[in-house]
């Protein structure tokens, strides 16, 4: 099982920038981890993917509402994913979750204890 643990989140106006960053340990990720991402949660709504990087690859995807502002990478010899948010919104307001896929697996198995992101008008 990764320890994931979520950092760089905070209070920021509108048209700022935020750099998350999630230190993963607790396993060999190379051989482990397939996939990584980010996802966020308002109250009273469903979790939602943002962003997802391919661990090995560096290959990306992203949710259409964030495509062009935020940006996902990786430093693998630091076992840490960054998620860069720029020009931010009120609409981005949220709790942020880093998460990690195993190989053979569909599912997000493991997640960090999330990180405020609150965007003031």
């Amino acid at each position: 099982q990764a320890q994931l643990v979520e950092s760089g989140g905070g209070l920021v106006q509108a048209g700022d920038s935020l750099r998350l960053s999630c230190v993963a340990s607790g396993r060999p990720f190379t051989t482990y981890i397939q996939t990584m991402g980010w996802f966020r949660q308002t109250p009273g709504k469903e979790r939602e993917r943002v962003a997802v990087i391919l661990w090995s690859a560096g290959n990306t995807d992203y949710a259409d509402s964030v495509k062009g502002r935020f940006t996902i990478s990786r430093d693998s010899r630091k076992n840490t994913m960054y998620l860069q948010m720029n020009d931010l919104r009120t609409e981005h307001t949220a709790v942020y979750y880093c998460a990690s896929q195993t190989w053979g697996r569909d599912d997000y198995s493991d997640w960090g204890q999330g990180i405020q992101v609150t965007v003031s008008s």
